[in-house]
């Protein structure tokens, strides 16, 4: 087989799959945003320390060096590009069919559907794109390997893109926090990532122990918000001996 298969590329190869995974989620049906996150931050937990580990093999050649850099940004561009966008469309998808929703999100789905939906695909995919330059541009001109302040800190330009793994969960996690609908909000903050990952902006590397930290907690706010979402929903669907399930249909006994 061509590749490479040892320990050093593992944690890569699990980001990658891991996005594919939340990207499957998402669009399965309505939709599952928050499956789609917890993907998200599992990703961003392996790339934390991928290439930690690929640097302890002393004795790597120069192809697995250069097949090493191509493969993490590959994963990148599926798990930090495609899955955060797949996320949100997960999102409109499933706001459309909340019954009471109200407000500005309501109005502009209910009277200008079309047109919100062809403004905030478009969002999704010009997101996608800059996420694939600031990778492309990463690897043809290795700034980030180059560029170090005063105390041998890295120093990037531009905004990295595994820094979706931290900012996405965030809004989620203040809608867990005040019970509204935040899906423009997910959009608008999907387009400001999008033209930071492509700007010139200077920004130091966050220390990986601290990185870590804020997926692992962000993993378990997911977990438990997706086992309090199904749980809430079969308890609602329970009726008349009809059991409802949303992505599959009706079973009735």
């Amino acid at each position: 087989m061509i590749g490479f298969y040892d320990y050093t590329v593992i944690l890569t190869y699990l980001s990658l799959m891991s996005g594919t995974i939340g990207i499957m989620l998402c669009l399965n049906g309505m939709g599952h945003p928050y499956l789609g996150m917890f993907f998200l931050l599992f990703s961003g937990l392996c790339d934390t320390f991928d290439g930690k580990v690929a640097r302890s093999k002393k004795d790597r050649t120069t192809q697995m060096k250069k097949f090493g850099i191509q493969i993490d940004s590959l994963s990148d561009l599926i798990a930090f590009g495609m899955l955060p966008a797949c996320i949100g469309i997960a999102m409109l998808r499933y706001t459309m069919y909340i019954p009471d929703l109200s407000g500005v999100t309501r109005y502009l789905l209910t009277h200008y559907t079309l047109q919100t939906q062809i403004v905030l695909n478009l969002i999704a995919v010009l997101y996608v794109l800059a996420a694939m330059i600031r990778l492309a541009y990463f690897n043809v001109m290795e700034e980030e390997d180059q560029n170090r302040d005063e105390t041998g800190a890295k120093i990037y330009t531009g905004l990295p893109v595994t820094s979706a793994a931290l900012i996405f969960p965030a809004v989620l996690l203040i809608h867990m926090l005040i019970r509204a609908d935040l899906t423009f909000l997910y959009f608008g903050v999907m387009l400001i990532t999008g033209g930071l990952f492509i700007s010139k902006i200077q920004i130091k590397k966050p220390q990986n122990k601290g990185i870590a930290t804020m997926i692992f907690f962000g993993a378990v706010e997911c977990v438990d918000k997706v086992i309090g979402e199904h749980k809430v929903v079969y308890e609602s669907s329970v009726t008349n001996g009809c059991v409802q399930y949303t992505n599959i249909g009706t079973c009735c006994h």
